[in-house]
C-alpha cells in the first residue's frame, strides 16, 4: 500500500516531467524535482533513472487518452467521439517527440509496443461503437486507422495545422454512404 503523499509526489513528478520535457527534451532530473517541489531522493526513489521516469510519463499520458474513451461515447456520437478522441492523441503524440528525445532507440521501441495495443483496443471501441450505428463501415480496420492517423502528427503544426482538415477527410472516408 503507497501512502497518500507518496502517490502525490509521484503524481507531481510526472506532471512536473511531462510539462518540462515536452518543453525541453533535455531538462535534467534536477530541474523536474524542483519544478515538481520534491527533493532529488523523492525523485530517484521512484524514478531511479531518467529513462524510467520519461517511460512512465509516457505510459501515463496513453493511459490518460485509452482512458477517456467511454466518457467521450457516452456524452458523443461515435464519430464525434472519434474525432475528439484522436485530436487529443495527436497532441499527445506531437508532445511526444519532446519526450522521445530524452530517449535512447531501445526505449522508443519498448515504449512503441507497449502502447500499441491500449490504443488499438481504443480504436476498435470507438470504431465497433459506430459500426453498432450504422455511422462507420463495417470494414473500418483499427490498424488502418492508427497508421493514417500516424500523418497527422507528423504535419506541420505551424504557420496553419493542416491535421483537423486531414482528420475530416479520414472520418469522412470511415462514414458509412447511404
Amino acid at each position: 500500500m503507497v501512502r497518500s503523499d507518496a502517490r502525490e509526489n509521484r503524481a507531481r513528478i510526472l506532471a512536473a516531467a511531462r510539462e518540462a520535457l515536452a518543453a525541453d527534451g533535455s531538462t535534467s532530473m534536477n530541474q523536474i524535482s524542483q519544478r515538481a517541489g520534491v527533493g532529488a531522493g523523492t525523485l530517484y526513489r521512484n524514478f531511479p533513472t531518467r529513462e524510467s521516469l520519461v517511460l512512465a510519463v509516457y505510459q501515463d499520458e496513453v493511459a490518460r487518452i485509452v482512458g477517456t474513451v467511454p466518457g467521450l461515447l457516452a456524452r458523443m456520437t461515435p464519430l464525434e467521439a472519434l474525432r475528439h478522441w484522436t485530436s487529443d492523441l495527436v497532441e499527445a503524440m506531437r508532445r511526444k517527440h519532446g519526450l522521445g528525445d530524452a530517449l535512447g532507440p531501445g526505449a522508443q521501441h519498448a515504449i512503441s509496443e507497449q502502447s500499441y495495443g491500449p490504443v488499438i483496443a481504443a480504436i476498435t471501441e470507438l470504431l465497433d461503437a459506430g459500426k453498432a450505428d450504422a455511422s462507420i463501415r463495417p470494414d473500418a480496420d483499427p490498424g488502418d486507422f492508427l497508421q493514417l492517423t500516424g500523418a497527422l502528427w507528423r504535419a506541420a503544426s505551424s504557420p496553419e495545422d493542416r491535421a483537423p482538415h486531414m482528420l475530416a477527410l479520414i472520418l469522412d472516408g470511415l462514414r458509412t454512404h447511404r
